[in-house]
């Protein structure tokens, strides 16, 4: 018995299937859900002006230098963030949305609010299956 290759569905260009394994919509949605993101772009968008590295940081327990370093110029790089330096001494650099940006920072702070509304009932669920699971 021989198997045939399974056929390939052809992106139309401008066109995106993030359910397709190689449609680069999949790689935004692997970069947009990532915590760090979420919760620098949450930041960003609540204060609704432009931050220092530092107060960013500040808003965020639990980040690394290294790691919010590495959310920012990725964002930067996506064009979600803005990145002003301010020649002075010492050197001011500040952390904005742009208006891409800010469209991503509606969908996040939606979904930031009802993580934080059924995050008990999420529990619950967790606890309840658990208990299942022991019972088996």
């Amino acid at each position: 018995m021989t198997t045939q290759a399974k056929p390939t569905r052809q992106i139309e260009p401008g066109t995106y299937e993030a359910y397709m394994q190689d449609c680069p919509a999949v790689a935004l949605l692997s970069t947009i859900s990532n915590r760090w993101v979420s919760l620098t772009m949450c930041t960003l968008g609540s204060y609704g002006e432009a931050m220092r590295y530092s107060h960013v940081s500040r808003e965020i327990p639990g980040v690394s230098q290294k790691m919010l370093t590495q959310t920012l110029r990725m964002l930067e790089r996506d064009g979600m963030v803005r990145r002003t330096v301010t020649p002075s001494v010492p050197v001011r650099v500040d952390y904005a949305l742009t208006p891409l940006g800010q469209g991503l920072y509606g969908v996040l702070s939606q979904v930031r609010e009802w993580a934080a509304e059924k995050t008990d009932e999420v529990d619950e669920a967790r606890a309840h299956y658990d208990a299942r699971q022991t019972d088996q």
